[in-house]
């Protein structure tokens, strides 16, 4: 095995589209971070493959804050800021009645214990790249604006580096185990600001134009184990 870098961000997103949790640890599993995206909203009118109301549609969503906490025998308890500072239960009418009424879209809520990933159970993307682009596209510097889970600083090579391990195995820590299995090809998302919610088009255009849609890559788990912010990172022969 050969040492690529260290976890220098561990992030997972209970609600998909909506603001990440940075955690000090989390196992894992099969299924990706531990309860990573297990909640999204559904588009009832959507007959395509990909149904989730997201930022895309509603960029404030961003602005919605989630909080996990331990609900013991009935699982992990959910609890959703809005950006006017309510808290409410993620699976509450009233939180589903703001978002439709906010988004002009009939909603249900889904809960899936595997996760409602655009490709794949892991995202992970360098400090180095997320650098490279704000250097490029002339605006701040900030990871989140890329939702990885992931956040990887590289001990060799440079920006994008990460996209020549695709097709190869991480190792993570003392036994997680992670296939990289391909690029991330970039969309709108990535042009707003994970805070205000705002748009800034020349980072998009960035890695469109510069980088071929291309920053970050998607990984599934072969391996279950903890990981903790500081871990080291090997690439398998």
């Amino acid at each position: 095995m050969r040492p690529v870098g260290t976890i220098h961000q561990l992030a997972r997103y209970p609600v998909k589209s909506m603001c990440g949790e940075s955690l000090d640890a989390a196992p894992l599993t099969l299924q990706g971070v531990a309860e990573d995206r297990r909640y999204a909203y559904v588009q009832m009118a959507s007959r395509s493959s990909f149904p989730w109301l997201t930022a895309r549609e509603l960029p404030e969503l961003l602005r919605y804050k989630p909080t996990l906490e331990d609900g013991g025998p009935e699982g992990a308890v959910v609890t959703v800021s809005t950006p006017a500072g309510e808290n409410w239960p993620v699976d509450s009418e009233e939180l589903r009645r703001e978002i439709e009424e906010r988004s002009g879209r009939a909603l249900f809520l889904l809960h899936d214990y595997r996760g409602s990933y655009d490709v794949a159970p892991i995202s992970l993307i360098s400090r180095q790249t997320v650098a490279r682009i704000a250097e490029e596209s002339a605006t701040e510097e900030n990871p989140w604006r890329f939702r990885p889970n992931l956040l990887v600083d590289l001990q060799e090579g440079g920006p994008f580096e990460e996209l020549n391990w695709v097709g190869r195995i991480l190792r993570i820590g003392d036994a997680a185990r992670v296939a990289i299995t391909k690029v991330d090809q970039r969309c709108m998302m990535i042009s707003l600001d994970p805070e205000r919610a705002m748009t800034s088009p020349s980072v998009l255009r960035c890695v469109a134009q510069q980088h071929n849609k291309c920053a970050g890559v998607y990984g599934v788990v072969l391996t279950a184990g903890e990981t903790r912010v500081g871990d080291a990172v090997w690439l398998e022969s």
